[in-house]
């Protein structure tokens, strides 16, 4: 995978709450033009879990349309079962994606050999080169490094993980099994940075909808050997990445989004919009930051 910064997109609803198909054009467009290395769709900030079959085909169709050819398109296609989840990636395959994210099965919460034969059977049915997506706080199962090293050693499509367990030490452990040839990606905005210097070859990232060229620029001037510099812009956006996570993604940056005047919408039940108080608070942040509202 290039390195650098993944947006982890929203899916912009309009007033009745459908999809928003020329909002996600105009969003789309805003992220190709400030330098990201990549669009993940469909996944924890676009709120896979509510979205109909036919607007999954649809957000993935209009996504591989406006940026094949510019950056890769990486589909969110993992449920807690394993025959739904294929079926899934290989409607994402009709579309052309370029890779899926597969999370950690949810609810089930299978052992460690579960999850190996999970991700194996995935890998043997799709090409597709598959992002682990490993988020505990949200699936209640934690992929193990033993496991993951035990996958991507097993096979060859699953080619990185994207970490949000918010253990270093977990990272470091990957990072030590496999070295280079496996790719790990932030899942936290603001482990980022440390991540990078631990091996991470990028973020798949929320702030990354409203500051794009910021979270790339800071990628870049790291992979540069300019630590200073990307180090200052991580403070910079570090409390602003907090009020983003103040509430359950992605409230937050649809909430940051509608009042920067961005397609966005609110969310769909059972997420409800950000609380008046902590509005306030991310408002705020906004204006620190310089964004003029």
């Amino acid at each position: 995978m290039d390195k650098g910064c993944y947006a982890a997109i929203i899916t912009p609803f309009k007033k009745d709450n459908t999809f928003d198909e020329s909002g996600l054009k105009k969003n789309l467009k805003f992220l190709l033009e400030n330098g990201c290395a990549g669009i993940v769709a469909c996944a924890t900030t676009g709120e896979s879990p509510v979205l109909s079959e036919e607007e999954y085909e649809e957000i993935t169709r209009i996504c591989v349309e406006v940026a094949k050819g510019k950056v890769p398109v990486i589909i969110g296609a993992g449920t807690n079962s394993t025959t739904k989840t294929i079926k899934l990636i290989h409607r994402a395959k009709e579309y052309g994606v370029d890779g899926v994210l597969v999370v950690t099965p949810y609810y089930s919460r299978p052992t460690q050999e579960g999850l190996y034969e999970h991700y194996r059977a995935i890998s043997t049915e799709s090409e597709l080169p598959i992002i682990i997506y490993n988020v505990p706080g949200r699936t209640g199962t934690n992929i193990l490094p033993k496991t993951v090293a035990r996958l991507a050693n097993d096979c060859k499509n699953i080619v990185a993980i994207k970490e949000a367990s918010g253990s270093l030490d977990q990272v470091s452990e990957v990072v030590g099994l496999l070295g280079e040839d496996f790719d790990v990606l932030s899942g936290d905005d603001s482990l980022t940075l440390p991540m990078l210097a631990l091996g991470a070859k990028g973020v798949i990232s929320v702030i990354a909808n409203i500051l794009p060229k910021d979270v790339a620029t800071m990628c870049q001037l790291f992979f540069e050997g300019k630590i200073d510099s990307a180090k200052k812009i991580h403070l910079k956006m570090f409390p602003l990445m907090k009020a983003l996570f103040s509430e359950t993604n992605p409230v937050p940056v649809k909430k940051a989004m509608e009042l920067m005047g961005m397609p966005a919408g609110k969310p769909r039940l059972p997420l409800v919009e950000m609380s008046a108080e902590n509005a306030i608070v991310l408002k705020n942040r906004l204006l620190e930051y310089g964004i003029e509202l």
